[in-house]
Order: structure tokens, then sequence, then C-alpha cells
């Protein structure tokens, strides 16, 4: 098993560009880190690193190994302040979209629940526009919701394709208006379905709203109506419209974990915990 001192030191130099800084950072000596490099490196008998006189740089296995690394280190930390940290209590409050909570997100807050057993959990499933709204008026802890357009706010959980999804008995007419379902209020995809289509002069019309996520896919799902999706939420019985359709290109979706200003311990751990998950844990199966 390979030990966290030496992942530390590897994610060090490869994140600094060399020994030197690297041993600087980590407080120890350039002999040392060099040493630690060379014993991961046997104990994965492959070369991590490209070295010349001047440069050192992350070869393919070390570029595959270093997102795991950073990810062990984080699960290894919020392992220690866990157990060397007083027991947590109070109440986390948490917004998430459904395409999160109909997810991986379950096992996310029972891992939470396990390490923090006195601290109460309250979930809210919305809209990202209006969680993130909540959580600026204190109303809200954390939310895990899309990112609003045009913004680099909250720490990036992952990127996926925005996709026109219809039913595969949908047929449009041709010269007529593109019926729409969307949901009724402002949200990531309405704001960008109506943007694209507004750009190509496009004909459309509104024919099925709904406040939820499951509505919203729901008028696709019965042949009403086009609507916006991650690409992740094909079902069956849904198929994507691509450019053939003449429908315009659409913005990637970005989900993210927002976080009020000066969290309490209590949310600081619950942001902790779904940040470490990561990716491959909170993002739901593709359809």
């Amino acid at each position: 098993m390979m030990e966290f001192d030496l992942l530390r030191s590897f994610v060090a130099v490869a994140e600094c560009g060399g020994f030197h800084r690297a041993a600087d950072q980590l407080n120890l000596t350039q002999s040392t880190v060099s040493q630690q490099i060379k014993r991961l490196e046997l104990e994965t008998k492959r070369p991590l690193f490209r070295r010349t006189t001047r440069t050192v740089a992350l070869t393919d296995d070390g570029e595959m190994l270093l997102g795991d690394a950073r990810r062990l280190l984080q699960l290894e930390e919020a392992a220690r302040r866990r157990l060397t940290s007083p027991p947590l209590s109070g109440t986390v409050r948490l917004g998430a979209v459904e395409e999160v909570a109909g997810g991986s997100l379950p096992p996310a807050l029972g891992l939470f629940a396990s390490s923090h057993p006195n601290v109460k959990l309250e979930v809210n499933i919305g809209v990202s526009l209006p969680l993130i709204e909540q959580l600026d008026d204190g109303r809200l802890d954390v939310v895990f919701a899309k990112r609003p357009l045009g913004t680099s706010r909250g720490r990036l959980a992952w990127r996926e394709p925005m996709v026109w999804a219809a039913a595969k008995t949908f047929e449009h007419v041709s010269g007529a208006a593109l019926p729409l379902a969307l949901y009724r209020e402002h949200s990531v995809s309405r704001d960008a379905a109506l943007i694209a289509l507004r750009e190509r002069e496009l004909v459309w019309q509104i024919v099925y709203t709904s406040p939820s996520f499951t509505g919203v896919r729901a008028g696709a799902l019965a042949g009403l109506a086009i609507t916006p999706l991650p690409a992740s939420a094909i079902v069956a019985g849904l198929r994507v419209l691509g450019v053939e359709s003449g429908l315009p290109p659409l913005p990637d979706f970005e989900f993210a974990i927002f976080e009020r200003k000066r969290p309490d311990a209590a949310a600081a751990a619950l942001t902790a915990v779904l940040v470490s998950l990561g990716q491959t844990a909170i993002r739901p199966p593709a359809g």
C-alpha cells in the first residue's frame, strides 16, 4: 500500500515543477524528497517523472497517478481532521438539484452522517438559481447545483453536455413554432435554451412548464415538446436532437458546490465530504 508521505511528496513535486521547491514547501531536504520519489517509483514499478538538468515533468503514468494521489490525500486529511477534532453538532441545511439528489447523493449523505452522527441534516431539493438565492439569503448552508451561465462561482464538481431531448416519437412539423418544455421560473437550462434559440432567430413556443426537473423531463417523454437536459439525464424513451435537426448548440452544464461565507464547522465538513468524493461518486449515472 502506498504511503501518504510518498504521495504527498509526489504531488508537491508535480505541482511545484521541481524537487527544490517541493522540499521547501514540505519543509524537507531535497535529498529526502528525491528518495521518497524513488521509493514510490520502485513501489509502482514505473517512472513517474522525466528529469533533465533543468526541468522535471510528469510521465504518462505520473499524470494518471496524480489525480488519484490528490483524492487519497484529501480523504486522509478529512479522516485525520475527524479523528483529531471534537465531535461536531448542530444542523446543516443542504440544497441540491434533482439531478444530483437522484444520483449518488444519498450514499454521500450517509457517509457524512456516519462520521458526524450529532449533526442534523435538512435537505431541500429544488432548482439551481432559487437554491443559490436561498444560500445568499442565509437560508441554506451548502448548495450542490448548476452554475449560473457566465459565472465561475463555487467549486466545480463536473462538467457535462447540455443536449436537446425529445421523445422517440416526437416529430416537428416544418415551419411550425418549435414546442418547448421548460422550467416554470428562471433556471440555467431555460436561460441557455432561450438565448441559443434567439441567437439563431428560430421560432419557438413554450407549451409546457414545470417547477421540477422530473416534471420538465416528463413533458419531453410525453412527446409534447423538446427540452434541454444534461446528457446523463437521457433515459429510455428519449433521444438527443443534434445540429442536423436545425437546433443550436448549447453550453455545457457545470455542476458545482456552493457554500455560504464563513461556514460553521459542520457545514465545512459536509462540503469537504462532497468535494472529496468528487465526480465519480456524486455524478448521476447515464440514463
